[in-house]
């Protein structure tokens, strides 16, 4: 026995057993079976090590943003600034415990799989039938399966009586898979979903019975090869983690590029070394936004806060923001586009005015098998959607089961695909019979047309073949029924001879409400929707045709086909494909990876435990919060809570949102930290004394770097955002004119503070040219240049919540967080000027009402001039 992958179902029952070396009536005996789970192991899902809090806190530094912050704190400490050390130790500290929040609350993949394993089963051993836990299976126990039961391994069937599994979450087909221990399938590729002499670990008996004998077990299972496609997946950081990770190495080389800039200028201009090293130090930290990791941190808790709002739990921050990066929308079918619930939409019966026979429905509801009541389905789902057909028809089935007895039946099998049932109702007795048309007509001799019983004649079976041509285009599976009134009881093979055909019904598993909307408004916003699924091809198509996903049949391919392709060629040709059918978990991990190859930022939803690598393999996995079973939800980022496809745009567009409100945030600290550099080296070049201290450049840092920056991440939604395309995954956070907008606002906030600080010299008669000017005069320019600052800094965080629409058009009360940031902004300002030791600590002088209306204006004109240049823009 080897524990490579054998093709167990091309092989017969006979070589089988003697291959694993065991008798199908006796089993394995106690002493050989302790041998072989020795050497095969217990029948578990290997768990996956769970990283410590600790480690996951050491992850979360290692960030390039967060080693520039780390470096700050080492010179502010150096400078004797331990105020400034402690508040960015303390964002450290924030940002790196939101992110193991975060991650803590998500649960692992494996230990779910772990959880919707089997824990007993029901096996013949040393010739006695005994339930023994799961986990002690070993290759070569023979299993007894019967209804209700969850196979507990991997299971090559030996015997099946009317068999009917539920493989949905690996296949993602709606309906059970029915058995046939005999058939033995000769070809090497054929799908999971079609193997029908196999069971499968974790899959559900929901109608038969069988035995079958354990071929795999734990690690080795099909749900093991999941499993490790699971934990093969490597972290990939997102499209936001990349950028704010090059913008860190950017701003720490910028940062050091200004301190020995600085530090050689004062050289050469022989000030005072201290004073300058201090000063460049000072500048470099400012230059760093300290604030952005928490803002970032922040604004994205608040979209999880949103996203909850909207029915979407968010494992991972960073996932907010990716969500609206995304350009293709990945999806299974069974129960996310799809209601994973069968539903007659069509019938055909011999009557022109086009109603259903009432007899047609009353076969369907009397020769059935399932239970339907207070919405508490059980049995098959073909039955159950026959009851619920019914229901809106208005039959009273109460009634009817009360008005007739059934008194013998002729189950179903797979080779006459035909259930008869016998009813006696008074001194009346009744067959119906209904399954497959091609079979049923072959047992009829009349037909019911208009209510009269009539000859069966070449017109009606070319109306009924024309019928069931049009529903299998639509890819709806019929299902016929007949009836037949006997004098007396009659056994089971009189049942199904001179039967009078009633007619057809048309079943799918019916898209979701508001899906085939959601998906143009994607198409709409430049996202591509794919169905990936393991159901067959045409069932498929015509799914993702109805809903607009596809409209060639060209664009349609299945796991097969995909398998015969090299990979190269299925790199170029992947975005070709609107449907993937008849895929293995496998199949959906490389169909994810090619997509992700041409450039996109993938995301995918699911709910099965097939979906479960691919969830995590993409940029963004979503998993259905009701329906999806726990694997899936562990290994994705996002769950939906209502598992409503819809609510995915609406998530993007959320994202979207979120994104840009960091945008906003990054333009304005940087913006900010632009213009202080810029009245610096100004100052500097012409040979004037520095305009503002180190003290003073720290607390404008801090000022600006906290509250208004925060705000922006609060502007509220602009659904404009579902108007524009994708953003590139290579989009930095200078695209779109941004780089631009920070040049131009810092240009226009350092030389406008350069000004003020040249006019408080020229206001008292000197001139910052002069080598001594006296020190009450630099201070009051000073003090003149730093309120500038302060002031155009927050006026300008009004102008930059759009870069096309004015202040007033947006609503310059709309962001009332922004409103009481400036307010306090403001506010914190006249408290350092008004108290006297805060004014003597950052060295500033007392103005007057005159010189406070002077501010003003110097203030405001940053802003009034970026308004002007929106307004040109739109002009020319």
């Amino acid at each position: 026995m080897s524990k490579d992958p054998i093709m167990w179902y091309s092989r017969g029952i006979e070589d089988v057993l003697h291959e694993l070396r065991v008798k199908p009536d006796v089993g394995l005996s106690a002493a050989e079976a302790k041998r072989r789970l020795a050497e095969y192991g217990p029948n578990e899902i290997e768990q996956h090590r769970k990283k410590s809090v600790f480690k996951l806190f050491v992850d979360q530094l290692k960030d390039w943003l967060i080693y520039v912050l780390m470096a700050a704190v080492l010179i502010t400490l150096f400078m004797g600034e331990y105020i400034d050390a402690i508040i960015i130790t303390v964002v450290i500290l924030l940002n790196a415990a939101l992110g193991v929040f975060q991650e803590v609350k998500a649960g692992n993949a494996i230990e779910a799989l772990q959880r919707i394993a089997a824990p007993k089963a029901l096996i013949r051993r040393d010739g006695v039938t005994v339930e023994v836990e799961a986990k002690e299976l070993v290759p070569g126990d023979i299993v007894v399966l019967d209804a209700g039961r969850v196979v507990p391994a991997d299971l090559r069937l030996l015997t099946s009586v009317h068999l009917q599994i539920e493989e949905s979450a690996f296949t993602g087909e709606s309906l059970p898979s029915e058995k046939r221990a005999s058939e033995r399938l000769t070809a090497a590729d054929t799908p999971l979903g079609d193997r029908i002499n196999m069971a499968y670990m974790s899959t559900l008996v929901s109608a038969g019975r069988g035995t079958g004998v354990v071929v795999a077990t734990g690690m080795h299972s099909e749900m093991g090869a999941i499993a490790k496609l699971i934990t093969a997946q490597s972290d990939e950081k997102t499209p936001l983690e990349k950028r704010l990770d090059h913008l860190g190495k950017m701003l720490g080389k910028i940062a050091i590029a200004i301190c020995v800039t600085i530090f050689i200028i004062a050289l050469l201009q022989q000030r005072d070394v201290v004073d300058m090293f201090l000063l460049s130090v000072s500048l470099a930290v400012a230059a760093i936004p300290e604030g952005l990791v928490a803002i970032v941190a922040i604004v994205l808790s608040i979209g999880v806060t949103l996203m909850s709002r909207r029915n979407a739990i968010i494992r991972r921050l960073p996932a907010v923001e990716t969500l609206g990066s995304v350009n293709v929308v990945c999806s299974d079918k069974t129960g996310t586009l799809t209601q994973n619930r069968m539903t007659v939409s069509r019938h055909f019966a011999f009557a022109e005015d086009g109603k259903v026979p009432a007899e047609l429905a009353k076969a369907m509801v009397l020769c059935n098998d399932a239970t339907l009541a207070n919405e508490k389905a059980t049995g098959d789902p073909t039955e159950v959607a026959l009851l619920l057909w019914a229901d809106t028809l208005g039959l009273n089935r109460k009634e009817l089961a009360a008005d007739n007895e059934r008194i013998a039946e002729r189950a179903f099998d797979s080779d006459r695909k035909l259930m008869s049932t016998l009813y006696k109702n008074g001194n009346d007795y009744t067959v119906y019979t209904k399954g497959a048309i091609d079979n049923l007509i072959l047992h009829c001799s009349h037909v019911l047309e208009e209510g009269e019983v009539l000859p069966l004649t070449n017109k009606h079976r070319a109306q009924i073949e024309k019928a069931t041509s049009e529903m299998s285009a639509s890819a709806l599976r019929t299902l016929g029924a007949a009836f037949k009134v006997t004098n007396a009881s009659i056994g089971p093979g009189e049942m199904e001879e001179g039967l009078v055909l009633l007619g057809l019904v048309g079943m799918s598993d019916p898209p979701r409400e508001g899906v085939k909307e959601a998906i143009a408004t994607a198409g709409s916003a430049g996202i591509s929707t794919v169905m990936i699924t393991g159901d067959h091809k045409a069932t498929a198509f015509a799914i993702a045709k109805e809903l607009g996903i596809a409209s060639r049949q060209e664009q349609a391919i299945t796991g097969q086909e995909v398998e015969e392709m090299a990979e190269d060629t299925f790199v170029q040709e992947v975005n070709n494909y609107r449907v993937f059918a008849r895929v293995s978990p496998e199949h959906k991990v490389r169909i994810v990876r090619a997509l992700k190859a041409n450039g996109n930022i993938v995301s995918m939803t699911g709910d099965g435990v097939n979906d479960a690598p691919s969830l995590q393999e993409a940029d963004i996995g979503v998993a259905m919060g009701i329906t999806g079973t726990d694997v899936a939800k562990s290994a994705a980022d996002i769950i939906l809570t209502d598992d409503n496809f819809t609510t995915i745009v609406k998530a993007i567009e959320l994202g979207r949102n979120i994104y840009s409100n960091i945008k906003k945030s990054v333009v304005f600290l940087l913006m900010c930290n632009l213009g202080e550099v810029i009245v610096m080296f100004l100052s500097f070049f012409v040979g004037w004394q520095a305009p503002l201290i180190a003290t003073q450049l720290l607390w404008i840092n801090l000022l600006t770097d906290s509250l208004p920056a925060v705000s922006l991440g609060m502007d509220p939604i602009d659904h404009d955002v579902m108007k524009e395309q994708p953003r590139s995954p290579k989009e930095n956070f200078f695209a779109g004119g941004a780089g631009l907008r920070v040049l131009i606002g810092g240009l226009l906030t350092g030389t406008v503070t350069a000004a003020a600080f040249w006019y408080g010299h020229y206001s008292r008669g000197e001139s910052p040219f002069h080598s001594s000017v006296p020190e009450e005069v630099l201070r009051y320019a000073r003090t003149i240049a730093f309120m500038v600052l302060v002031g155009c800094q927050l006026f300008l965080a009004f102008t930059v919540r759009s870069s096309t629409k004015s202040v007033f058009q947006i609503g310059l009360f709309s962001n009332k967080y922004l409103i009481g940031s400036v307010i306090l902004g403001f506010s914190l300002q006249m408290l350092v000027l008004f108290v006297p030791f805060l004014r003597e600590a950052f060295k500033l002088q007392m103005i007057s009402i005159q010189d406070g209306w002077l501010i003003v204006g110097f203030s405001i004109l940053p802003m009034l001039l970026s308004e002007l240049r929106k307004l040109t823009k739109k002009l020319f």
